[in-house]
């Protein structure tokens, strides 16, 4: 087993343990650069992110790396431009990749536009619940700044949608060359660079980096929402690209007006233009994700394992990528195929260690944020029209999620009768099994819930 494989193992299982944002900004361009006596040496981009990972998430890192490797009895950090300086000292030269798997220069990210060139439109598997997003990028591609903008795609977690923004991002560098400027950030590193410009007075360069393109790709706009500053400048950034016809492409979780602390005149800007969502792949196309992922990298599994993956990981594109990962690394490691059984332990490990125990706090503050109302009117005894989905949609999830009897449901949610709760429950799960609206908000609501950090 490659070191290349192992740390993207390690990392599939990170990204379920800890917030998207977090992961992007301080785990995704890290590497595992040796193993020697047993100790890893993970190489990350700077200083502060060496500093910040080591404090941070050592214990997840050694935790996951001795489970997989158990030969590993210490991890230490480095960053990337020390390592090639001692590399350079020892001159020392990269083995050349191995068929199929990729180099170290096809994952580099492009330090201008910040793209990631394995995102492509080829690689994109697209199904029902992504068939509209697709087409609306597409779109944009062929007539950048002029059709659909902003272009605004919101789905819940690891459904594809950085995948997809930065697909786009790839093929329009591609397409027009250098004629067209593009650049890809995340909503917290747009922050950070706020922050740090406006302590160390250099507000010039944040107006200089993201207005000076044609394209502006923003992953996870939601975590601007009650930064006042941040969000003051993304308003201006965003009526200067606007108004100069420059394409803007956004990311969420949710769609602007589900995003409780975003400004108005922020939401009104996004609304303004396209809003496309991304739903939960269905069996079929879930079967496709896992093929397409085994042909890219070069793996294969029995076909029973590849149903019993497709039944099991309904979450999210995020969790079945983490599955494959250590199902290929497990049959890598012992040299053999999995068995049905063994493969169904592993499955379990990976679904259930990326969802976290719920609590009915956590589900009154889920569904109250995300219907913009006070948990105190959630269990409340108003009867208005814009508490009673959200109060029964509290009551089913109690129920759905935390299996709490229907009369600890009924006083948990205002005192109420037992049988409210009952009535709630049938409702909710009737009009979710054929309403995708419906269901697409309960799902949204449960990864609100289940995100770990």
């Amino acid at each position: 087993m490659t070191n290349e494989e192992l740390w993207q193992t390690v990392l599939s299982e990170l990204e379920l343990q800890i917030s998207r944002p977090n992961f992007l900004t301080w785990l995704k361009n890290s590497r595992l650069v040796e193993k020697t006596e047993g100790t890893s040496l993970i190489a990350l981009p700077n200083n502060f992110a060496r500093e910040w990972v080591e404090l941070k998430y050592h214990k997840l890192i050694l935790g996951s790396i001795r489970n997989l490797d158990g030969s590993t009895k210490k991890v230490e950090y480095v960053v990337e431009g020390a390592l090639i300086k001692r590399s350079e000292r020892r001159s020392v030269t990269l083995k050349p990749a191995t068929e199929g798997q990729l180099s170290f220069q096809e994952m580099k990210v492009d330090p201008i536009t910040n793209l990631n060139p394995r995102y492509t439109l080829d690689s994109f598997v697209v199904g029902s619940f992504n068939e509209f997003a697709h087409s609306a990028t597409s779109a944009v591609i062929q007539k950048v700044g002029v059709k659909y903008n902003p272009l605004f795609i919101y789905g819940g977690v690891g459904l594809g949608k950085t995948h997809l923004i930065q697909a786009a991002g790839n093929e329009i560098k591609n397409v027009y060359k250098n004629a067209v400027r593009v650049r890809y950030v995340t909503s917290e590193k747009f922050t950070s660079d706020v922050v740090s410009a406006i302590r160390n007075r250099r507000m010039e360069d944040v107006k200089k980096n993201y207005r000076d393109v044609d394209v502006l790709i923003i992953d996870d706009i939601q975590f601007i929402g009650g930064k006042p500053a941040t969000e003051e400048e993304f308003f201006h950034t965003f009526n200067t690209l606007h108004e100069n016809s420059k394409q803007v492409i956004i990311s969420s979780d949710r769609p602007p007006k589900a995003i409780p602390t975003l400004e108005g005149r922020l939401r009104s800007r996004f609304e303004g233009g396209m809003i496309v969502d991304i739903s939960f792949p269905d069996y079929e196309t879930r079967l496709a994700i896992i093929k397409t992922k085994l042909q890219e990298r070069t793996a294969s599994l029995e076909d029973k394992i590849i149903d019993l993956i497709a039944r099991k990981a309904q979450r999210n594109i995020r969790e079945i990528e983490g599955i494959l990962n250590k199902l290929i690394f497990h049959q890598s490691t012992y040299k053999q195929a999995l068995n049905l059984s063994m493969a169904d332990k592993i499955i379990t490990e990976v679904t259930e260690q990326s969802v976290t125990k719920a609590s009915p706090s956590q589900i009154l503050k889920a569904v109250a944020g995300f219907f913009e109302i006070s948990p105190t009117d959630l269990v409340g005894r108003a009867r208005n029209k814009e508490f009673v989905e959200p109060r029964q949609i509290t009551m089913y999830l109690f129920r759905e999620m935390l299996k709490m009897s229907y009369p600890d449901i009924a006083n948990k949610v205002g005192k109420r009768d037992h049988t409210t709760a009952i009535y709630a429950y049938k409702k909710i799960n009737e009009i979710a099994a054929r309403n995708p609206d419906l269901s697409q908000k309960l799902l949204m609501i449960k990864e609100t819930v289940n995100k770990p950090g």
